[in-house]
């Protein structure tokens, strides 16, 4: 009776794997959109309500469709802005300004500022937390981060983390996940308590910086600069999987519905990774992209990526205070770059 059991289960598993394979992911560049105005870029982020794209351009967020990449407006006097999240259900936006140590709140239909907020030291990534309702800064500098009540246009705490900060996603349970990036470590911050619950080293990864959450599996997915993505358990931080990625990760996503997480790399590939079951997952796809593109934007339901890059020339050279200078972007090149399935 065991052995008909262990056939048929094998059966199974060789018919899903066939299954899969038959239906693999397969993503191409699709689209292109010149996008008018100056500035470098880090990260960018995608309003599924409006269908905009926001993308930090180093003094202003600049704010474009997703469907035909018209400019639809400029939020300015951001400095040093690294990224903005979205409060849909208030309606409101926050903007993390790196050089000004500050977060703006801004209206989301008008687009017009509502408040600026004292954070700690360079702030970098910033996410909603719809949990608390809460906006969450990480200082990388400082090394903490300053929780926003968005209601109260008010910062209500500020959480110590002992390592500078990279990207974070909530579980939407209560808990933040944010990677340490001279650590090499993964946090777990408790959001009722403003307090970590817990740290993990990231056992194999250098330099983590995009995050990435599968909320069903409780999976927290890191991109390292060693051109490997980690896959931890989020309850016990153990690292489940090691997937090969590409050169100069800078974020990360997951697709619930595809059971896909996604790495976007300097390199000017997309590295697309199936879950396969919670401990178990496979390259699927290295998309080509274009040199450059580092930073991404995850459209769960139209299951669209978004990258925004630029035409290069070539690197200064190097000096002790700049071992690698990057090389300076080429005026009038840059562009949104959208990736879908075929």
């Amino acid at each position: 009776m065991n052995s008909k059991l262990n056939l048929l289960v094998l059966v199974l598993m060789i018919c899903a794997s066939l299954s899969f394979a038959g239906n693999a992911p397969d993503f191409q560049l699709s689209g292109r959109f010149a996008i008018a105005g100056d500035g470098g870029w880090d990260y960018i982020t995608f309003d599924p309500d409006g269908n905009r794209v926001f993308i930090a351009r180093a003094t202003h967020v600049q704010v474009v469709d997703a469907a035909s990449g018209k400019l639809l407006g400029d939020i300015a006097d951001t400095p040093g802005v690294h990224g903005v999240a979205i409060a849909a259900d208030l309606g409101v936006g926050a903007i993390s300004n790196g050089k000004g140590n500050r977060v703006s709140l801004f209206n989301l239909k008008s687009l017009q500022k509502t408040a600026e907020i004292k954070a700690g030291n360079k702030p970098d990534a910033i996410i909603y937390d719809a949990f608390t309702h809460h906006v969450i800064a990480f200082n990388g500098k400082s090394q903490d981060a300053t929780v926003i009540d968005p209601a109260k246009g008010a910062a209500v705490a500020t959480i110590p983390l002992q390592g500078a900060p990279e990207f974070a996603a909530s579980d939407l349970k209560g808990h933040v996940f944010v990677n340490l990036e001279d650590k090499n470590e993964l946090v777990k911050i408790d959001v009722q308590k403003n307090s970590v619950l817990a740290r993990w080293p990231l056992i194999g990864c250098d330099s983590p910086t995009g995050l990435a959450l599968d909320r069903k599996s409780n999976r927290v997915f890191s991109v390292c600069a060693n051109q490997v993505m980690t896959v931890a358990d989020g309850d016990t931080g153990k690292i489940v999987a090691k997937l090969a990625i590409g050169q100069h990760p800078d974020a990360a996503s997951f697709d619930p519905e595809l059971n896909l997480a996604f790495s976007s790399n300097g390199d000017g590939t997309l590295t697309v990774v199936h879950e396969d079951s919670p401990d178990k997952y496979s390259v699927v796809q290295n998309v080509a992209t274009a040199r450059g593109a580092r930073t991404m934007a995850l459209d769960v339901r139209s299951h669209k990526v978004f990258l925004v890059t630029s035409q290069f020339g070539p690197a200064p050279a190097p000096t002790p205070e700049h071992p690698e200078p990057r090389p300076p972007m080429t005026p009038g090149t840059f562009e949104l770059l959208v990736v879908t399935q075929k």
